[in-house]
């Protein structure tokens, strides 16, 4: 059993659907009609264009030019999260970049390694659409923590400076804002694990069914990737802040004005 193709009528009928949630915004009188337009426009010339470009990647299968892929995708993401937190991209985009890699990597590698047993690490076949999962889910994550440690920590200076006027450390004064970033950020992540299956059918679950593979074999690999996706969102969110931190204070503990839009 194969994937169905989508004819050039189901593209038309696939568009067509939207007719409904664009009839919801008009009824509605909301003014987000053209934003949703061309989010849309936006969200098909994009993924045509990928889906160009990665049918040559999984023709080619050149470990480097996967490689390169993967790290267009961590800068794109490195960008994203650094504007969707209100901070700039210089200088905190070289942290934040390798603490993506870091986070990417080390599951990624783990799960086609270890729990797939595949020689090849960076075949495009796995490297690529398990790497994008992981890395779609470290983004958000990210965007949530480190936007909620530095705004925290400006909307309660005075209890901050406090604690370094005690004599506390730059660590030790950012820990508690620190703890409740990594919380906020990983929650949501915990959030849908504890309801994957009830609640919702996942895409990894979703798609490998769809390629024609057995139900149990489809929740196998979701189990792995969630566990693979949890373990990166904890690595990046943690990385993360740590080495925005570094930067994101003058030497004297006060936030460096610098860093924000």
């Amino acid at each position: 059993m194969s994937t169905e193709s989508i004819s050039a009528w189901g593209i038309v009928a696939m568009y067509c659907l939207l007719a409904i949630p664009f009839g919801v915004l008009l009824w509605a009188r909301l003014s987000i009609l053209g934003q949703a337009a061309l989010s849309i426009i936006r969200m098909s010339v994009q993924l045509l264009f990928v889906g160009i470009y990665l049918e040559v990647v999984f023709r080619l299968n050149n470990p480097w030019l996967n490689l390169l892929w993967l790290l267009v995708m961590v800068a794109v993401a490195d960008g994203s999260i650094l504007k969707g937190c209100g901070l700039r991209l210089w200088p905190l985009a070289g942290p934040l970049f390798v603490a993506l890699i870091v986070g990417v990597a080390v599951p990624l590698l783990y799960f086609i390694a270890f729990i797939l047993g595949h020689s090849e690490l960076l075949d495009a076949q796995y490297a690529i659409p398990i790497g994008g999962m992981i890395l779609g889910n470290c983004l958000r994550a990210d965007i949530i923590g480190i936007r909620s440690f530095f705004l925290n920590i400006r909307k309660s200076e005075k209890a901050y400076f406090q604690r370094l006027a005690d004599g506390a450390t730059l660590a030790e004064a950012t820990r508690p804002y620190l703890t409740h970033a990594l919380h906020e950020a990983i929650a949501p992540t915990l959030a849908t694990i504890a309801t994957t299956g009830l609640v919702s059918l996942p895409g990894m679950m979703t798609g490998v069914i769809l390629g024609g593979a057995k139900p149990m074999t489809a929740i196998l690999y979701q189990i792995a990737i969630m566990i693979a996706i949890f373990t990166g969102t904890s690595i990046t969110v943690l990385l993360g802040i740590q080495l925005c931190r570094r930067i994101g204070f003058t030497p004297w503990g006060t936030l460096n004005a610098a860093i924000f839009r």
